[in-house]
């Protein structure tokens, strides 16, 4: 596989506590520890639980789209309130939060031996100022009632096909880091004026933008729309509910790992380091592969459908940073020009 990256929404729900208290004041376990994340609500929820029985620490998990979560971690930095950053569908957001400082670096025991890359894989930042938990793939939800697989497109081009208008949905870019993803990875490819014009006819296939980075494959399990844009985990989970969707890796895709991060001065760093280490602990990665997540722990038996021997030939090789350099820019271009 290739060097890849970037960023995931979620729709904001508000702040789940795992198990009572917002800090350490009368806690009889270990204290607490404050986590952002766009991810999986009930997922990561599962993970706070299994970590508080492990060690007495209070997880208290606040959720919103990364692009939210990393707005607010910007305006708290004089006076942070997150431990631990996890997610967001990739390295990107993580990478540009460097250059903002508001992240820090931490070397997980578990993988202090980890190479920057893994199988090409940038699985980890070069100053471990992230960590890699798991690995994405970019690609189509499909209604399994709707598509037939012969019809499936083979590369992000052929969704300008007169056979997808107004069948497809992706999330909206200026909030969801999903369709972020997609945005960039087309413009490094195709460069701007060409990428540009891509996005002018794959903007009249969609029938809606949701701002939630999962909302389009829902949309695709009830039939609103036949195919989505999404990532591989959602539409494994899906299956698992018994829904009529998989999932289609059209070629040359971005295939990525998922971090997790310490915030730089978050009020609890030691019960932070704890989070972080049980999240690469073989019972976190467990977890993880439960929901469908492609586990980066070898001795955890992936669940998904996906290897990444069988991904090979399909990753894109990202430009890191020129991805870095233009993500905030392509956004206010996304706005500028759609909305």
């Amino acid at each position: 596989m290739k060097k890849l990256s970037v960023a995931v929404s979620a729709v904001t729900l508000g702040v789940l506590t795992a198990c009572g208290g917002n800090g350490d004041e009368g806690n009889e376990g270990g204290g607490s520890v404050s986590v952002y994340s766009p991810e999986t609500p009930e997922m990561t929820e599962e993970l706070a639980q299994a970590f508080e029985e492990e060690t007495g620490i209070t997880v208290n998990v606040s959720y919103a789209g990364t692009n939210n979560l990393v707005n607010q971690m910007i305006a708290e930095m004089d006076n942070p309130q997150a431990d631990v950053w996890y997610g967001g569908g990739g390295i990107l957001p993580f990478e540009s939060a460097i250059e903002h400082g508001f992240i820090e670096p931490y070397t997980p025991e578990a993988v202090s031996d980890w190479d920057v890359y893994e199988n090409d894989i940038k699985v980890r930042h070069e100053d471990w100022m992230w960590t890699g938990v798991e690995v994405f793939v970019l690609g189509l939800v499909y209604n399994t009632e709707l598509v037939d697989e012969d019809e499936l497109p083979e590369t992000w081009d052929d969704l300008l096909d007169e056979r997808w208008e107004n069948e497809l949905q992706m999330p909206n870019p200026a909030a969801s880091g999903t369709a972020t993803l997609l945005v960039l990875s087309q413009l490094m490819e195709k460069g701007e004026d060409e990428g540009w014009e891509y996005f002018d006819q794959l903007y009249e296939q969609m029938n809606a933008m949701p701002d939630s980075g999962g909302a389009p494959s829902q949309a695709t399990g009830t039939g609103e729309a036949e195919m989505g844009v999404g990532f591989d985990f959602m539409a494994y989970q899906m299956q698992e509910r018994g829904e009529t969707v998989d999932f289609h890796v059209p070629e040359n895709t971005p295939i990525l790992v998922n971090p997790v991060s310490l915030v730089e001065n978050g009020p609890n760093p030691e019960n932070g380091q704890k989070f972080i280490d049980f999240m690469l602990s073989e019972q976190g990665q467990e977890i993880k592969a439960d929901w469908k997540h492609i586990p980066m722990d070898p001795n955890v038996e992936s669940q998904s459908p996906l290897t990444l021997d069988e991904l090979q030939d399909s990753a894109m090789d990202l430009d890191i940073d020129w991805v870095v350099d233009n993500y905030d820019d392509v956004r206010n271009q996304w706005r500028e020009r759609y909305q």
